[in-house]
């Protein structure tokens, strides 16, 4: 049951719809980052990585984050277009579980983000090298300095090699903590991103 609510989540028909309104009530009881994702993705030998990204939206079209596309996961991702992730909220005991294709998002619309971001940090999207390895923290600084210089007098375009993801569930699992480990979960699955849902309960 939703003590939110007072609906039984097990109910839904629809997993974008139970996503937002799980999102909003995270929103409002998580003390940090309500929007915390663990992506995971595999190298060229298949073997697994998993990081903490932010999540930036999520709509019928998928989930969408934004990483520089050089970095680890993004070369990852060039070479296998799959993901997965999970959402876990402590302070609701809950979590959702996804797992997906992926595709990049339209250069306008991580224009329209990157344009949104704080200023130092599209300054850092500048400096930072993602992934590649570091002399020391100096040389960072050092590059955080010389880009901002260099755009102190002007828009901050989005660097070619910045961009987002678009993660388009076949896959998507909401788990709710239960007395004794008696959890409640519930998946919808579908073969394709413009296939319909299938739901179904899960043993805990």
């Amino acid at each position: 049951m939703n003590k939110l609510t007072g609906r039984d989540f097990t109910d839904a028909t629809e997993p974008y719809e139970l996503f937002a309104s799980w999102f909003e009530a995270a929103q409002k009881s998580e003390p940090n980052d309500p929007n915390a994702m663990a992506l995971a993705t595999v190298d060229a030998d298949g073997l697994p990585n998993v990081r903490m990204v932010l999540l930036k939206s999520a709509e019928p079209g998928g989930f969408v984050f934004y990483s520089n596309a050089e970095s680890a996961k993004g070369e990852e991702l060039r070479t296998n277009m799959k993901a997965a992730a999970v959402l876990h909220w402590k302070s609701l005991r809950r979590q959702v579980r996804l797992r997906g294709t992926v595709t990049r998002v339209a250069d306008a619309e991580a224009d329209a983000y990157f344009a949104s971001r704080p200023l130092q940090s599209r300054i850092g999207a500048w400096a930072s090298q993602q992934s590649r390895p570091l002399e020391s923290r100096f040389a960072l600084e050092s590059a955080v300095a010389k880009f901002a210089a260099k755009f102190a007098f002007g828009e901050i375009p989005r660097p070619p090699y910045w961009t987002g993801y678009r993660i388009a569930p076949l896959y998507l699992e909401f788990w709710s903590d239960g007395a004794f480990r008696l959890h409640d979960r519930i998946v919808f699955r579908r073969q394709a991103p413009d296939e319909a849902w299938r739901k179904e309960r899960l043993y805990p």
